[in-house]
Parts: structure tokens; sequence; C-alpha cells
């Protein structure tokens, strides 16, 4: 599970270790993800040589943006890896890009899931090419605003809270490991109406979504039961030791002392206190 907190680890450490390099050579493993053959050559073509200039996030996309005006688009899906390796580590069996640099070392794309992507674009023309990313809601992370403002957005809708904040189109980022989170940091339960809620529980949920994400960032996101995640240096996240609902059915909860729930909502597993999320 792969959610924005992990994203975001992920592009920082890949801009502070990349920025500045300049690729040497370019192994495609699986064509699949780089579009096919003709995907394949085009990025082998269009790389050679060029320097990274930075690395940066649209929504859930890795950016790498190169000195030639071209911008590479890295979808991780449910449980890609971007890995900064050596040149003698071994390959992962899964891995379906290398990207190998003049100053020795490499960045590697493990695609455990089989759902990864990689996109290749003239950096001024990558909305143009996928102009869903033009409909990306609140980003938290990289473009914070007012609670007031939170508000209102939040008020034009008439959506069950989880299956609001699950919404990229109004949310970037948020899957269901932090939708519980932010819900029992803001007291609301999952199925509440958003247009129902008092100034006073839009302060309370603006300032859980934030905290949360930011929390979850300092501890290098959340590496649960079943997900394939890890940061660029193959290492976990630690997050999930500060979780208070997520996949904790049974454990009492933080804040009433009775056992955390878990029930399906929206076809996902969902969990809450009773008692003190209304």
């Amino acid at each position: 599970m792969i959610e924005l907190p992990e994203i975001e680890t992920i592009r920082r450490d890949l801009d502070r270790e990349c920025a500045g390099t300049r690729i040497k050579d370019i192994d495609v493993k699986i064509a699949r993800a780089v579009g096919g053959a003709s995907g394949k050559t085009k990025l082998v073509k269009a790389l050679d040589k060029a320097k990274i200039e930075g690395v940066s996030r649209v929504g859930m996309l890795i950016r790498f943006d190169f000195d030639n005006e071209q911008s590479l688009l890295v979808d991780l899906g449910t449980g890609g890896q971007l890995l900064r390796t050596a040149n003698k580590d071994e390959v992962h069996k899964r891995t379906a890009l290398i990207l190998g640099f003049t100053q020795h070392g490499q960045v590697r794309l493990v695609d455990m899931e089989a759902d990864a992507s990689v996109s290749l674009h003239e950096t001024e023309h990558i909305i143009d090419d996928r102009p869903e990313l033009a409909e990306l809601g609140i980003d938290p992370i990289e473009e914070p605003m007012s609670w007031t403002d939170f508000g209102r957005r939040l008020h034009s809708h008439e959506t069950k809270l989880k299956t609001l904040l699950m919404d990229d189109t109004f949310v970037v980022g948020i899957g269901p490991m932090y939708a519980d989170e932010v819900l029992f940091h803001a007291m609301l339960r999952y199925d509440r109406l958003s247009n129902s809620l008092t100034t006073q529980e839009i302060r309370r949920l603006y300032q859980a979504l934030v905290l949360t994400l930011s929390d979850a960032v300092k501890y290098r996101g959340s590496s649960v039961e079943g997900s394939a995640y890890v940061d660029v240096f193959g290492e976990p996240g630690s997050y999930q030791d500060h979780h208070s609902v997520y996949q904790k059915d049974g454990e009492l909860s933080p804040r009433s002392r009775r056992p955390i729930v878990k029930s399906k909502f929206g076809g996902v597993w969902t969990y809450y206190c009773e008692q003190s999320q209304v």
C-alpha cells in the first residue's frame, strides 16, 4: 500500500540523491512498464547522457526533470519501489528499469505488483499529455490552504467523509490507511456526510489531515502488513508504529479505551472507534 506520505518520502530522497547526476546507461528489463518496445526505444534515445535537474511530484507520480526539457513520470502503482543502489547490487527479478549514472550508482524501478509504469514527456506538455493531472485536488503537503478554504470545498460536496478523502479530485493521495487515521484524530465517523460538519469539526478535520500526513512523512511512511513499501534505500517506514486505528481491530482505542472496530465500507476495511468518532 502506497499513499501520499510514502511517495513524498521517496521523492525527497531521490531529489537529494539524484539531482545533478547524469545518465550513463538505461536498461529496460520489462518493456510493458515503459509502454512496450516503442516506449523503450523512445526512452533510451531521449535520456541518453541527460542530466537530472530535480525530482518532484505531480499528485502520486514521481517526476524526474532532465536538462534536455524531457520529464519522466513514474507511477509506482500499488507496490512499486524506486531504489538507489550500487552497480554491483543483485538485480531483483521484478526490476523493470535501471537508470545508471556517470558518477556511479543506479536507480532501479522494482515492479513488485506488476502495475508500475513509466512515461516520457516533453516537460512543457505534461498536462497536455496527461490532462487528468489538471483535475487533481488539494495537495496538503505541496500546497497547504486555510481551513476555511478547505471547509468551502468540503461543504460543496454531499459525500461520506471516507469516500471523499479517498477521491484524488478532492485530496491527493489519501487511501484507506490514512483516511482511517485522519478521521480518528478528527473524531469523525467515516460515513458522516461532508456537508453536515460544523465549523469546529471542519477545523479538526483539516488539522488532523495536515498533522497526520506531516507526521507520516517524518517517520518515513508506513510499512504495514501486506505492503511492499520501502524507501529508496530499501528500508521500511516506521509510522505504522504510531497508527491509532488502522489494522488494530480488537485493540483498545487510545481515546475511549474500548475495542477498535473493523467493518467493510466502500469495498475496503475501515477501522474506527465507535465511542469517540461521531
